[in-house]
């Protein structure tokens, strides 16, 4: 299993909802990695999709405690065992962890890998991820070169789990 996220400077992933920076680049990256594959995201992150419907092309799972919550063209889970019973049938390099916060918290220590989108920029955000620089369970395996979007630096950057630190 997988994360897949753009953070700013600060690791914020977003406020009220919302990402902070939209990309083109970064969202095309974000499709090519994710298309086909499954992706597991929140319920809050469901509603900020466009039109709050799952992303096409993809095995959709929403993880949520509300027992009620309902919504077309996704699976539902309620805790993290019944997810985990979910995924047994996929490969983990086939599973992404798309958001929010609570549901990157959740789901880090049961990740081997962490495709990040370092924007070099601040936004106002109100939900942040851990800085996996500064966890020594994680290492910078792989940067691409500094790119830029409207006089907006970012880059592309792969974490992996230290193997001694298992998941």
């Amino acid at each position: 299993m997988q994360i897949i996220v753009n953070i700013t400077k600060s690791w914020g992933i977003g406020r009220e909802g919302d990402q902070p920076f939209y990309i083109p680049e970064d969202l095309a990256f974000f499709k090519a990695m994710t298309l086909g594959k499954v992706v597991i995201m929140g319920r809050a992150t469901l509603a900020a999709l466009p039109g709050g419907r799952p992303l096409k092309g993809r095995t959709n799972i929403v993880l949520t405690r509300n027992a009620e919550f309902e919504a077309e063209g996704v699976i539902i889970c309620h805790s993290l065992e019944e997810l985990f019973e979910r995924l047994a049938d996929f490969a983990p390099e086939e599973i992404f962890v798309i958001g929010g916060a609570e549901i990157y918290a959740a789901l880090l220590p049961h990740c081997t890998k962490a495709y990040i989108t370092k924007i070099f920029a601040e936004a106002d955000c109100d939900r942040f991820l851990p800085n996996l620089d500064e966890m020594p369970e994680w290492q910078l395996a792989k940067t691409s070169e500094i790119k830029n979007h409207e006089g907006i630096e970012f880059c592309f950057c792969e974490y992996e789990r230290r193997e001694n630190y298992g998941n």
